[in-house]
Protein backbone atom coordinates (compact mmCIF):
# COMPACT_ATOMS: atom_id res chain seq x y z
CA UNK A 1 0.00 0.00 0.00
CA UNK A 2 1.35 3.41 -1.01
CA UNK A 3 0.18 6.53 0.82
CA UNK A 4 0.88 10.15 -0.08
CA UNK A 5 1.18 12.54 2.87
CA UNK A 6 0.88 16.32 2.76
CA UNK A 7 -0.24 19.17 5.03
CA UNK A 8 -0.61 22.94 5.27
CA UNK A 9 1.72 23.56 8.25
CA UNK A 10 4.87 22.93 6.20
CA UNK A 11 7.21 19.98 5.74
CA UNK A 12 8.91 20.68 9.08
CA UNK A 13 5.69 20.51 11.17
CA UNK A 14 5.63 18.06 14.12
CA UNK A 15 2.18 16.82 13.12
CA UNK A 16 3.46 15.69 9.73
CA UNK A 17 6.43 13.94 11.31
CA UNK A 18 4.16 12.11 13.77
CA UNK A 19 1.89 11.06 10.91
CA UNK A 20 4.84 9.86 8.83
CA UNK A 21 6.32 7.81 11.69
CA UNK A 22 2.99 6.07 12.25
CA UNK A 23 1.95 5.48 8.66
CA UNK A 24 5.38 4.35 7.46
CA UNK A 25 5.08 1.42 9.87
CA UNK A 26 2.21 -0.01 7.80
CA UNK A 27 2.69 1.35 4.27
CA UNK A 28 5.07 2.80 1.75
CA UNK A 29 4.96 6.57 2.21
CA UNK A 30 5.79 9.59 0.06
CA UNK A 31 5.74 13.06 1.62
CA UNK A 32 5.17 16.15 -0.52
CA UNK A 33 4.37 19.21 1.58
CA UNK A 34 4.62 23.01 1.37
CA UNK A 35 7.93 24.73 2.07
CA UNK A 36 6.25 27.02 4.63
CA UNK A 37 3.01 27.28 6.55
CA UNK A 38 0.08 27.73 4.18
CA UNK A 39 -2.85 27.74 6.60
CA UNK A 40 -6.03 29.16 5.08
CA UNK A 41 -4.84 28.52 1.53
CA UNK A 42 -8.02 26.60 0.72
CA UNK A 43 -8.07 24.91 -2.71
CA UNK A 44 -5.82 27.40 -4.48
CA UNK A 45 -3.46 26.35 -7.25
CA UNK A 46 -0.38 28.38 -8.20
CA UNK A 47 -0.78 29.40 -11.84
CA UNK A 48 1.30 32.58 -12.06
CA UNK A 49 4.76 31.02 -11.67
CA UNK A 50 6.50 27.65 -11.91
CA UNK A 51 6.86 25.41 -8.88
CA UNK A 52 10.03 23.84 -7.53
CA UNK A 53 10.43 20.60 -5.60
CA UNK A 54 13.28 20.11 -3.15
CA UNK A 55 14.18 17.30 -0.77
CA UNK A 56 14.86 17.74 2.95
CA UNK A 57 17.48 15.74 4.87
CA UNK A 58 14.78 13.31 6.06
CA UNK A 59 13.59 12.57 2.54
CA UNK A 60 10.47 14.73 2.67
CA UNK A 61 9.87 16.65 -0.55
CA UNK A 62 8.74 20.25 -0.25
CA UNK A 63 7.17 22.62 -2.75
CA UNK A 64 7.11 26.43 -2.92
CA UNK A 65 3.35 26.37 -3.28
CA UNK A 66 0.04 25.54 -1.67
CA UNK A 67 -1.18 22.25 -0.19
CA UNK A 68 -3.27 21.71 -3.32
CA UNK A 69 -0.16 22.30 -5.45
CA UNK A 70 1.69 19.63 -3.47
CA UNK A 71 -0.87 16.89 -4.00
CA UNK A 72 -1.57 17.85 -7.61
CA UNK A 73 2.13 17.92 -8.45
CA UNK A 74 2.81 14.63 -6.69
CA UNK A 75 -0.06 12.73 -8.28
CA UNK A 76 0.21 14.15 -11.80
CA UNK A 77 3.99 14.55 -12.07
CA UNK A 78 6.16 13.00 -9.38
CA UNK A 79 4.65 9.57 -8.76
CA UNK A 80 4.70 6.78 -11.30
CA UNK A 81 1.35 5.39 -10.13
CA UNK A 82 -1.64 6.70 -8.24
CA UNK A 83 -1.22 6.31 -4.49
CA UNK A 84 -3.75 4.16 -2.69
CA UNK A 85 -4.61 6.98 -0.31
CA UNK A 86 -3.86 10.65 0.37
CA UNK A 87 -3.64 11.79 3.99
CA UNK A 88 -3.25 15.45 4.93
CA UNK A 89 -2.13 16.56 8.39
CA UNK A 90 -1.82 16.24 11.24
CA UNK A 91 -2.96 19.85 11.44
CA UNK A 92 -2.19 21.85 14.58
CA UNK A 93 -5.71 23.05 15.33
CA UNK A 94 -9.29 22.18 14.48
CA UNK A 95 -10.81 22.06 11.02
CA UNK A 96 -14.51 21.83 11.82
CA UNK A 97 -17.66 23.49 10.53
CA UNK A 98 -17.02 26.46 8.27
CA UNK A 99 -13.25 26.05 8.80
CA UNK A 100 -13.25 23.39 6.11
CA UNK A 101 -13.94 26.00 3.42
CA UNK A 102 -10.67 27.81 4.18
CA UNK A 103 -8.53 24.93 5.39
CA UNK A 104 -5.36 24.06 3.50
CA UNK A 105 -5.35 20.72 5.33
CA UNK A 106 -8.76 19.82 3.95
CA UNK A 107 -7.79 21.23 0.55
CA UNK A 108 -4.84 18.86 0.19
CA UNK A 109 -7.12 15.90 0.89
CA UNK A 110 -9.75 17.33 -1.42
CA UNK A 111 -7.27 17.43 -4.29
CA UNK A 112 -6.54 13.75 -3.78
CA UNK A 113 -10.27 13.03 -3.78
CA UNK A 114 -10.79 15.03 -6.99
CA UNK A 115 -8.03 12.97 -8.58
CA UNK A 116 -9.92 9.78 -7.72
CA UNK A 117 -8.05 8.75 -4.55
CA UNK A 118 -9.57 8.00 -1.12
CA UNK A 119 -8.41 10.88 1.05
CA UNK A 120 -8.37 11.91 4.71
CA UNK A 121 -7.77 15.29 6.33
CA UNK A 122 -6.59 14.96 9.94
CA UNK A 123 -6.58 17.71 12.57
CA UNK A 124 -5.69 17.80 16.25
CA UNK A 125 -8.13 20.06 18.09
CA UNK A 126 -5.65 21.99 20.20
CA UNK A 127 -4.54 25.52 20.96
CA UNK A 128 -1.08 24.74 22.21
CA UNK A 129 -0.56 21.11 23.20
CA UNK A 130 0.35 18.23 21.01
CA UNK A 131 -0.96 14.68 21.44
CA UNK A 132 -0.20 14.14 17.77
CA UNK A 133 0.36 10.46 18.49
CA UNK A 134 -3.33 10.15 19.37
CA UNK A 135 -4.40 11.42 15.96
CA UNK A 136 -1.76 9.24 14.29
CA UNK A 137 -3.13 6.12 16.01
CA UNK A 138 -6.64 6.98 14.86
CA UNK A 139 -5.33 7.28 11.30
CA UNK A 140 -3.78 3.82 11.58
CA UNK A 141 -7.17 2.48 12.57
CA UNK A 142 -8.76 4.07 9.50
CA UNK A 143 -6.04 2.61 7.26
CA UNK A 144 -6.72 -0.85 8.71
CA UNK A 145 -10.44 -0.42 8.10
CA UNK A 146 -9.73 0.69 4.52
CA UNK A 147 -7.64 -2.40 3.89
CA UNK A 148 -10.29 -4.68 5.33
CA UNK A 149 -13.17 -3.07 3.42
CA UNK A 150 -12.07 -0.73 0.60
CA UNK A 151 -14.76 1.78 -0.40
CA UNK A 152 -16.66 1.21 -3.63
CA UNK A 153 -16.01 4.85 -4.53
CA UNK A 154 -13.29 7.20 -3.26
CA UNK A 155 -14.33 9.14 -0.18
CA UNK A 156 -13.17 12.39 1.38
CA UNK A 157 -13.08 12.19 5.18
CA UNK A 158 -12.45 15.01 7.64
CA UNK A 159 -11.13 13.71 10.98
CA UNK A 160 -10.83 15.92 14.07
CA UNK A 161 -9.23 14.42 17.17
CA UNK A 162 -9.24 15.73 20.75
CA UNK A 163 -5.89 16.71 22.23
CA UNK A 164 -5.56 13.99 24.87
CA UNK A 165 -4.02 10.58 25.37
CA UNK A 166 -5.33 7.93 22.99
CA UNK A 167 -6.90 5.98 25.85
CA UNK A 168 -8.87 9.04 26.92
CA UNK A 169 -10.68 9.48 23.59
CA UNK A 170 -14.24 8.30 24.19
CA UNK A 171 -14.63 6.95 20.68
CA UNK A 172 -15.19 7.98 17.08
CA UNK A 173 -18.44 9.52 15.89
CA UNK A 174 -19.65 10.08 12.36
CA UNK A 175 -20.82 13.69 12.22
CA UNK A 176 -21.99 16.50 10.00
CA UNK A 177 -20.29 19.87 9.82
CA UNK A 178 -21.45 22.43 12.35
CA UNK A 179 -21.57 26.17 11.76
CA UNK A 180 -19.81 29.12 13.33
CA UNK A 181 -20.91 32.66 14.08
CA UNK A 182 -19.40 35.17 11.70
CA UNK A 183 -15.71 35.85 12.22
CA UNK A 184 -14.49 38.51 14.60
CA UNK A 185 -13.69 41.91 13.03
CA UNK A 186 -10.32 42.51 11.41
CA UNK A 187 -7.64 43.91 13.70
CA UNK A 188 -6.10 47.19 12.50
CA UNK A 189 -2.56 48.12 13.51
CA UNK A 190 0.35 50.22 12.25
CA UNK A 191 3.45 49.04 10.45
CA UNK A 192 6.87 50.68 11.07
CA UNK A 193 6.15 53.20 8.30
CA UNK A 194 2.96 54.34 9.97
CA UNK A 195 0.63 52.71 7.43
CA UNK A 196 -2.56 51.09 8.67
CA UNK A 197 -2.47 47.34 8.13
CA UNK A 198 -5.02 44.69 9.03
CA UNK A 199 -4.91 41.22 10.53
CA UNK A 200 -7.78 38.85 9.81
CA UNK A 201 -9.69 38.33 13.03
CA UNK A 202 -10.21 34.96 14.73
CA UNK A 203 -12.98 32.60 13.75
CA UNK A 204 -16.30 33.07 15.50
CA UNK A 205 -17.64 30.74 18.14
CA UNK A 206 -19.74 27.71 17.25
CA UNK A 207 -23.33 28.60 16.34
CA UNK A 208 -24.66 25.23 15.19
CA UNK A 209 -23.00 22.86 17.64
CA UNK A 210 -25.90 20.58 18.45
CA UNK A 211 -25.91 16.83 18.68
CA UNK A 212 -24.68 15.22 15.48
CA UNK A 213 -22.18 17.98 14.64
CA UNK A 214 -18.41 17.79 14.75
CA UNK A 215 -18.35 20.54 17.39
CA UNK A 216 -20.64 18.53 19.67
CA UNK A 217 -18.63 15.33 19.31
CA UNK A 218 -15.37 17.04 20.28
CA UNK A 219 -17.03 18.80 23.20
CA UNK A 220 -18.11 15.38 24.49
CA UNK A 221 -14.60 13.95 24.22
CA UNK A 222 -15.05 12.03 20.96
CA UNK A 223 -13.14 12.25 17.73
CA UNK A 224 -15.32 13.35 14.80
CA UNK A 225 -15.20 12.04 11.26
CA UNK A 226 -17.23 13.84 8.60
CA UNK A 227 -17.62 12.65 5.01
CA UNK A 228 -17.35 15.63 2.66
CA UNK A 229 -18.44 16.21 -0.94
CA UNK A 230 -17.53 18.75 -3.60
CA UNK A 231 -20.93 19.28 -5.23
CA UNK A 232 -21.75 22.86 -4.14
CA UNK A 233 -25.14 22.89 -5.86
CA UNK A 234 -27.98 24.07 -3.60
CA UNK A 235 -30.60 21.64 -4.82
CA UNK A 236 -33.47 23.03 -2.67
CA UNK A 237 -33.02 26.41 -4.40
CA UNK A 238 -32.99 25.18 -8.01
CA UNK A 239 -36.72 25.66 -8.54
CA UNK A 240 -36.83 28.94 -6.61
CA UNK A 241 -34.01 30.46 -8.66
CA UNK A 242 -35.55 29.13 -11.87
CA UNK A 243 -38.88 30.72 -11.00
CA UNK A 244 -37.13 33.97 -10.08
CA UNK A 245 -35.49 34.00 -13.51
CA UNK A 246 -38.69 32.90 -15.23
CA UNK A 247 -36.89 29.86 -16.54
CA UNK A 248 -37.75 26.19 -16.57
CA UNK A 249 -35.87 23.86 -14.26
Amino acid sequence: MHILLSNDDGYFAPGLLALYEAVSSVAQVTVVAPDAERSGASNSLTLDRPLTVRKAHNGFQYVNGTPTDCVHLAVTGLLQQLPDMVISGINHGANMGDDTVYSGTVAAATEGYLLGIPSIAVSLVTDGGGHFETAALMVLDLIARHRAAPPAQPWLLNLNVPDCAYGDVRGLRTTRLGRRHKAEPVIPTRNPRGDTVYWVGPAGSAQDAGEGTDFHALAQGYAAITPLQMDLTSYPQLQAVGAWLGAEV
